[in-house]
């Protein structure tokens, strides 16, 4: 990935809703200094360019508006080193809150939903920032003292702990914003320079998976272009080293799983051939696979009598769960298969599950023609599938 594009995507976080083409951003400059500027920087290609400018009033507030058709990157900025990148979607109306001399921290901002679920990312990622801070303050401490060996060996797992943390927590903000620009953002987050919450290499499938979302939503756009091109890189890199065995899309059948039904009877994955078919791997216990369900329903409904299935794999713990979470969710209609097994089920490794909800979608010959499709991404794939 572009350098310059890295950077302004790790500058700072904020989104927003839509309703017409015109946004609007009020905003607030608490001290802010005598004849102070505002401006604002679109990414165009790989490079930032002012599109707009206002003078900051009395009182420090301003207001900025911009016509935009479709979902962008920008900089909000008093200069160069005092900025809040953007996530704009058309008809957004912002209202914004901050100190004069740090947007990137602001007070409130509103105005979307995207807004606040970036806001709370970034919350939870200077508080993570902090506690990693405050570890060395210990260090320094005890710096020049006996004890410091063992205070450094407490440290360092204090530090992977808080580092685990925020991994699992980017890993299901990702999972719960999988259509959301917001997503690939994310994925380059730092608590530290050159210190990323994600590696590209031990978190590849996380790239994988933003990538194939972002790429059916926004193929055009020039950061999700860049992402799609440095996955490809990843992915011919990790094979090389044998370090990743990526299942080639559309090249490779989907290895063959047999397990029980609710009656006991075992189906066979390969008994759906002919038809376009979901590998759904879910549990009970899992919220985000519970929200996604009545997704799933409607699909199904829409496109089964041209040809669609679904294959739902449970990695839940007790049968009486299992079926329950079918029932409440009115799951009845498609296959349901599971060993009970829980993360030691065969379809994990097999299949190479590090989370859940995860699926695979295979072609009528039963090859992996996509996955981690969810929400408006897999009716976007289904409705290219049937309906072109």
């Amino acid at each position: 990935m572009n350098k310059k594009l890295l950077w302004f995507l790790i500058a700072g976080l904020a989104i927003s809703g839509c309703k017409s083409n015109i946004n609007e951003i009020n905003g607030k400059l608490i001290n802010a200094s005598k004849d102070e500027y505002v401006f604002l920087d679109e990414l165009k290609g790989n490079e930032l360019i002012t599109v707009d400018s206002v003078r900051v009033s009395g009182d420090g507030s301003f207001s900025l508006t911009r016509k935009i058709g479709f979902p962008s990157f920008y900089l909000i900025k008093t200069d160069n080193s005092n900025f809040l990148t953007l996530l704009l979607e058309p008809g957004e109306k912002i209202n914004l809150t901050a100190y004069g001399d740090s947007l990137n921290s602001p007070i409130s901002l509103s105005g979307s939903k995207g807004s606040e679920l970036m806001a709370s990312y970034n919350l939870v990622l200077r508080n993570t920032i902090r506690k990693l801070s405050s570890l060395r303050d210990i260090y320094m401490q005890y710096l020049n003292k006996p004890e410091l060996p063992l205070v450094v060996e407490r440290l360092d797992s204090m530090a992977q702990s808080y580092m685990d943390e925020i991994n699992l927590y980017t890993r299901n903000f990702i999972d719960e914003n999988i259509n959301s620009l917001a997503s690939l953002v994310s994925l380059y987050q730092q608590v530290a320079p050159g210190e990323y919450v994600l590696d590209p290499q031990e978190d590849l499938d996380y790239f994988i998976k933003v990538d194939s979302s972002l790429w059916l939503l926004h193929p055009d756009y020039e950061p999700v272009k860049s992402l799609h091109g440095q996955v490809g890189e990843l992915i011919s890199v990790a094979a090389e080293q044998d370090s990743y065995s990526y299942i080639p899309l559309g090249m490779e059948k989907a290895p063959e799983i047999a397990l029980p039904d609710p009656e006991g009877d075992t189906i066979k994955l390969s008994s759906t051939r002919g038809s376009v078919v979901l590998i759904d791997i879910w549990a009970a216990w899992c919220g985000p696979c519970r929200r996604e369900n009545p997704n799933l329903v409607r699909l199904y409904d829409l496109y089964h009598d041209k040809g669609f299935q679904i294959y739902q794999v449970s990695i839940d713990k007790t049968r009486q769960a299992w079926l329950k979470g079918i029932k409440e969710d009115g799951l009845e209609k498609w296959i349901h298969v599971s060993d009970l097994k829980y993360w030691s089920s065969v379809v994990v490794p097999l299949y190479k599950i590090e989370s859940i909800p995860a699926n695979f979608l295979l072609d009528r010959e039963g090859n992996i023609i996509a996955s981690g499709l969810r929400g408006e991404t897999l009716q976007i794939k289904l409705a290219e599938i049937f309906e072109n």
